[in-house]
């Protein structure tokens, strides 16, 4: 017999792999070619952090880091880099889900936020370390507003739309395991 309870969360694991591939093949398609257009939202990170906020059985941090590296290889940035920084970020956040579950939305999405800003920031600064080419700052600065101005959307889609929603406090699973 299949447990209910492991077979939802390989589903909604197997879902956000999915989601990630899907914005993937979005960003590498060839909508517009130009040099001075806003860039877009780090669409795989905001659900990310979205989903670890609600459900963080959910979005373990070894599917993520490698989600992540599979981005840092077809968008061409510094092998694992961000990788890393969104793994730590995506630790942070994880440490904080019981502290931010009674929280209201709009200190959950400061916090998110703030995590967000100083991982820019952070790969700035190796990058700058280490003489390594990058995008302008106001690029860098862009992306990071439009990635933070996105992350209610990313948590409106990731309940209505795909289910994934706050654990009660003191919520447990089927199997008695505090969620």
């Amino acid at each position: 017999m299949v447990d209910p309870v492991s077979t939802r969360r390989l589903v909604y694991r197997l879902g956000f792999v999915a989601l990630a591939a899907g914005f993937i093949f979005l960003r590498l398609l060839p909508f517009e070619v130009s040099a001075n257009r806003v860039p877009g939202p780090d669409l795989p990170v905001i659900f990310a952090f979205a989903w670890v906020l609600r459900r963080p059985d959910y979005v373990p941090a070894t599917m993520i880091a490698a989600v992540m590296l599979v981005c840092d290889i077809l968008f061409m940035r510094p092998l694992g880099l961000w990788a890393a920084i969104v793994l730590i970020g995506l630790e942070f956040l994880r440490a904080r889900e019981n502290l931010s579950r009674d929280l209201p939305f709009v200190v959950e999405w400061l916090m998110v936020a703030a995590t967000l800003a100083t991982m820019t920031l952070a790969q700035i600064a190796v990058l700058g370390l280490f003489v390594v080419p990058q995008p302008a700052l106001q690029m860098s600065l862009a992306h990071l507003a439009v990635t933070v101005l996105s992350y209610p959307a990313a948590v409106v889609i990731s309940r209505y739309a795909l289910g994934v929603t706050k654990a009660a406090p003191g919520a447990v699973d089927a199997l008695g395991h505090k969620l």
